[in-house]
């Protein structure tokens, strides 16, 4: 008698339920695998409305008509799939990893270094963005980088190295991304789908009572903007602010989310894993 979870389809375990991993797991779960999200106990997610991680202070959470749910340990996973859901469980090391025994692992947690995926994991593995070598801790490795590369497959070697500049939207990039200036405690001012101008307050950091209030360095849309109540360590990324200006952006996926979600579907067909699993289809 096994003790490991009966499945009926390909399980895919992505690590991290945050903007760019929920892009992956949206895209998985709508071509029909069945997908589990681990995260942290307290995830730092600025895009919050689009991201399935949400679900672990909310128990529930809807993003582009497919949504997750908190469950409480691996064996809750099929009754969320049963419910057509994306299971997202607080598990930051995978110590269930044993119980689920997926086909495929993504490492989606865009930490720009390797925090404990190994590539015998599951049979084919990814690793998203810089941090992970294709052929050593990884079989896959995943571009990030905005621009010509981004989605590309890298089957020897790592991604492009962090370079520290976020991506440009509309000709803008240092400034549509803002940062904590001290560790604390964040508080919102303004909402996530607000218009904001150069020099707004959009917040808060308090430490110790002592607060110090945070701008926007440009204008646009509020896409992005971390919760009331959030702590915060120094120059870690609390708002987002899109110079674009469309309300909808902000409670869609983005093009680089859905282009890593593609890339990661190509590169699952392409590993050949899920030839035993449909010989006649893909012979």
């Amino acid at each position: 008698m096994t003790n490991k979870l009966v499945m009926n389809g390909p399980v895919v375990l992505v690590r991290g339920a945050g903007e760019q991993a929920s892009g992956v797991g949206w895209v998985l779960s709508k071509a029909g695998f069945r997908v589990v999200m681990t995260e942290v106990a307290e995830p730092l997610m600025v895009r919050w409305p689009v991201c399935f991680g949400t679900a672990v202070s909310e128990g529930k959470w809807e993003v582009e008509g497919v949504t997750s749910s908190r469950v409480a340990d691996f064996k809750g996973c099929e009754a969320a799939w049963l419910a057509g859901e994306i299971p997202v469980l607080v598990d930051p090391e995978l110590e269930g990893l044993s119980l689920l025994n997926p086909l495929i692992l993504v490492d989606a947690i865009l930490a720009k270094r390797n925090l404990g995926t190994k590539r015998n994991m599951a049979p084919l593995t990814f690793g998203l963005g810089p941090g992970f070598t294709a052929g050593e801790d990884v079989n896959v490795v995943v571009e990030t980088n905005r621009g010509h590369h981004l989605g590309r497959l890298i089957y020897e070697g790592a991604a492009q190295p962090n370079t520290g500049i976020p991506g440009e939207v509309a000709g803008v990039s240092r400034e549509r991304v803002i940062y904590s200036p001290k560790a604390g405690t964040f508080r919102a001012k303004r909402a996530i789908g607000e218009q904001v101008s150069v020099g707004e307050c959009l917040g808060e950091i308090d430490d110790a009572g002592r607060p110090e209030e945070v701008y926007a360095s440009c204008s646009g849309v509020l896409r992005g903007l971390l919760r009331t109540a959030t702590p915060v360590a120094e120059h870690v990324k609390i708002g987002d602010v899109d110079p674009r200006g469309q309300e909808e952006y902000c409670w869609t996926i983005t093009e680089k989310a859905r282009a890593l979600g593609g890339a990661v579907l190509l590169g699952i067909l392409e590993g050949g894993v899920l030839r035993p699993l449909f010989p006649k289809e893909l012979s």
